[in-house]
């Protein structure tokens, strides 16, 4: 679809949609941080599924954004959640899309994680870039080291260590901000097929975050130009619970 026929990108919400969704998997994400830089769109758009192009921020750029956090319980089809399986560390490196619908999503150009089954489970059945590393989740008082080096697929040895200082609630959180996290939906490409798949979660409750430490090459190793200075947006959200429904197939 040329540019000048696609629908303008549905509006950015912080609030999640008003659609009841039947939930094909639910999980908790918790102590996350969101490490994010501007990037070219140009640099961006070969990387999207097709159907897809760069989410543009304000007309000038787009962002690459480094997302560490544990994940907790994940679960399928309204069973409860694994405790040991279900539950991991993980780090992804994402970029922001716009499909010819308008709807706004994010693609991610890995996943890592430190639980091999559902890394299998996740490539296999929704075709999504999970690698197996391993990982650490550590905090002490108001500060969080997340680290990651991966194992396989690979790049083998590919790596991320942030160390992060959390601080006071956002109580009004800016354009940008809400543009980074409330993404209710991902884009990705499997067997032939862009898909979309939405999920549901809580208003982010974010935090200002002090990044002490960020020592990284997961951006390099997802096709993109390795980060250039300090990051535009550091975030911090204690958790929230995630549904993720149907996919839709899309073309």
């Amino acid at each position: 679809m040329a540019a000048a026929d696609r629908p303008a990108p549905e509006p950015v919400s912080p609030c999640p949609p008003a659609a009841p969704m039947r939930p094909l998997l639910t999980q908790s994400w918790l102590d996350l941080a969101f490490v994010h830089w501007a990037a070219d769109p140009a640099d961006v758009a070969p990387l999207l599924p097709p159907g897809t192009v760069p989410d543009i921020f304000d007309g000038a750029c787009t962002y690459v954004g480094l997302v560490a956090f544990r994940m907790h319980r994940v679960s399928g089809l309204g069973l409860p959640g694994i405790p040991y399986l279900g539950s991991f560390p993980e780090t992804n490196v994402r970029l922001y899309s716009v499909d010819e619908r308008g709807r706004r999503a994010v693609v991610f150009r890995s996943l890592d994680a430190s639980r091999l089954v559902p890394v299998l489970v996740a490539r296999a059945a929704f075709g999504l870039p999970y690698v197996w590393s391993r990982m650490g989740v550590e905090r002490s008082g108001d500060t969080l080291t997340y680290t990651s080096r991966r194992r396989w697929p690979g790049p083998r040895g590919a790596r991320s260590r942030i160390v992060l200082r959390t601080g006071d609630p956002i109580g009004d959180p800016t354009p940008l901000e809400h543009f980074l996290t409330a993404r209710w939906a991902l884009h990705s490409r499997f067997l032939g097929r862009t898909r979309y798949l939405p999920n549901a979660h809580p208003r982010w409750p974010l935090h200002r975050a002090e990044l002490l430490e960020c020592d990284e090459d997961l951006v390099a190793a997802g096709g993109l130009p390795a980060p250039v200075g300090r990051p535009t947006s550091v975030l911090y959200a204690p958790g929230v619970p995630v549904r993720f429904g149907p996919q839709d197939r899309g073309r």
